[in-house]
């Protein structure tokens, strides 16, 4: 157990320290290329990201738990036989997925960008796409080979891959932007083009972070191969077929958040044309996609961390029949989810002129639209968590079903509400799709598992009066403060962050401590250092 908990400990640290270095880089990417340029460098992703599901298919975590199920019956040589093969086919995927997006790029271009659009040309978008292609070619091959590692129980691979990855990636875009527009005296669309290459550079050194890995470890799994029990002979067809089934729905997971992007990204443009401000239409996209969307995804670290790990308990408590375990893990994950998402949220809402100060610049509408976007991130929170959560209790057939239909919700609705709203109605066309996944996933696993929890409704209703009260402490002191930090410079921006951050944190800690929520939620580790504090 401890191994496990050590091994999810490592993991999430990665991703986390990944995650914050993902969101900081862009305050100074953001002052290089400036607000109407940030745009582009989404435009290559949002298609990247979609075609590395393809490239990938969810193979690493299959690949992962195929590894470790051979392992366990202590035949090793099914693990390496698969990885041979596994590595041959994500070279393969990954170089055909490449060639599709290089030479697909003028027609997602075509698509995507407006011809009344006053900002970027078919080319400018056709060429950042075909630049950020090159990466296909590397991270499908090394994600699989991070999934070998994580069959062994063996995490810090993984890890440390992640965080390499993202160092090398966010040095050479800042450096390649810098000497772009400061040295060599070129355009930001044209520094952005070099940007993008960053993802494929990134990924070369993740992938020799894993040769470092695997030279440490061969020996040991060499010898492990050697002293193995017979190969059960299991043929490579059944292998991949079984890998397949449960890798499918991770794809859907995974993809979740890019597709609804990706709508806006290929619908946005339309619709501010129909509102009558084609004009505008990149520079508000960016805002939505890359400005507020690096933000609101913060309290989505926060939380998600903390409720995932507690997800593999639920398929061993509901393939031994646990009920009462069961439905206790997931009145847990529910309850640290809104525990942690809602106050943070709440507290970046009424902070978003800062916030938006500090990263990007003084903006009424990129602060309007931060502030109107953050309350999805509780819904970005809550989905893989439900996903999730049909996966343990082998309901993964409604997961990809649940997303299409709030896929379908969103492409519906999109282009009518960005007419009316322009992109607030994007953002509430991305909520509505949202929560209907959600509620559909909520209601398959009510009708799966009888489950009803009268606790969490409570424990909800509890956390929004605790939130309540937190509120009304941060406006509180957010009026107190405006007579004497104004927010003419970044510096007096963070400081009224740090401010009111400390106050709404102080009274949202000592409340849930006071009357023990927090206690519940976490555990006697926490129980026995508050009771020092006479909680």
């Amino acid at each position: 157990m401890s191994t496990l908990l050590k091994g999810t400990a490592i993991l999430t640290l990665g991703l986390f320290l990944s995650k914050v270095l993902g969101v900081i880089y862009i305050i100074p990417f953001y002052g290089m290329v400036g607000e109407e340029n940030i745009v582009l460098y989404q435009y290559a992703y949002i298609p990247y990201n979609l075609m590395l599901a393809v490239a990938i298919s969810g193979a690493p975590l299959a690949f992962s738990k195929y590894v470790a199920k051979y392992n366990s019956l202590g035949d090793y040589e099914t693990g390496r036989r698969l990885l041979k093969s596994g590595l041959l086919t994500m070279m393969v995927t990954g170089f055909a997925s490449f060639l599709a997006l290089y030479f697909l790029a003028d027609v997602i271009a075509q698509i995507t960008i407006d011809p009344k659009d006053e900002v970027f040309t078919v080319d400018d978008v056709a060429d950042v796409i075909r630049w950020v292609s090159f990466a296909l070619i590397v991270v499908p091959f090394m994600s699989l080979w991070r999934g070998f590692f994580q069959g062994y129980n063996y995490m810090m691979p993984t890890a440390v891959s992640q965080l390499i990855e993202q160092i090398v990636r966010i040095a050479f875009l800042l450096a390649g932007v810098y000497a772009v527009i400061h040295l060599m005296g070129g355009t930001p669309k044209s520094a952005i083009q070099f940007a993008v290459l960053s993802a494929a550079i990134g990924a070369v050194g993740g992938l020799l972070s894993l040769v470092y890995f695997w030279r440490k470890k061969q020996p040991e799994y060499n010898e492990l191969r050697l002293n193995s029990v017979e190969s059960y002979n299991v043929r490579l067809r059944d292998m991949y077929k079984e890998i397949l089934t449960y890798a499918i729905p991770i794809v859907f997971l995974g993809v979740a958040n890019p597709l609804f992007q990706l709508v806006d990204m290929l619908t946005f443009s339309r619709g501010m044309r129909e509102a009558g401000n084609a004009a505008n239409a990149s520079i508000y996209l960016g805002m939505l996609n890359i400005s507020a969307h690096k933000l609101v995804m913060i309290p989505v670290m926060l939380a998600t961390g903390f409720s995932m790990a507690l997800i593999p308990l639920i398929t061993k408590y509901y393939t031994k029949n646990e009920h009462r375990l069961l439905t206790r893990t997931l009145d847990q994950s529910f309850q640290i989810i809104l525990f942690l998402t809602v106050p943070a949220v709440i507290g970046m809402a009424m902070l978003s002129d800062e916030l938006y100060h500090v990263f990007y610049e003084i903006s009424e509408v990129g602060s309007g639209v931060l502030a109107f976007y953050l309350p999805a991130a509780i819904l970005f929170a809550l989905f893989p968590v439900t996903a999730s959560i049909l996966q343990g209790i082998n309901q993964q057939k409604w997961i990809i079903l649940n997303l299409l239909v709030g896929l379908l919700l969103k492409l519906s609705l999109n282009i009518p509400l960005i007419t009316a709203f322009e992109t607030y109605g994007a953002i509430l066309a991305t909520v509505i799709g949202y929560c209907a996944a959600i509620g559909m996933n909520i209601a398959v696993i009510m009708v799966t598992m009888n489950y009803r929890s009268k606790l969490v409704v409570r424990r909800t209703i509890l956390i929004i009066l605790l939130n309540g009260v937190m509120a009304l402490a941060v406006l509180a002191t957010l009026f107190a403060i405006d007579f004497f930090i104004p927010m003419d410079a970044k510096w007096q921006s963070i400081i009224r962050i740090l401010i009111v951050g400390a106050v709404g944190g102080a009274v949202y800690g000592y409340l849930s401590l006071k009357i023990g929520i927090a206690q519940k939620l976490f555990g006697e580790r926490l129980t026995k250092i508050t009771r020092k504090f006479g909680f």
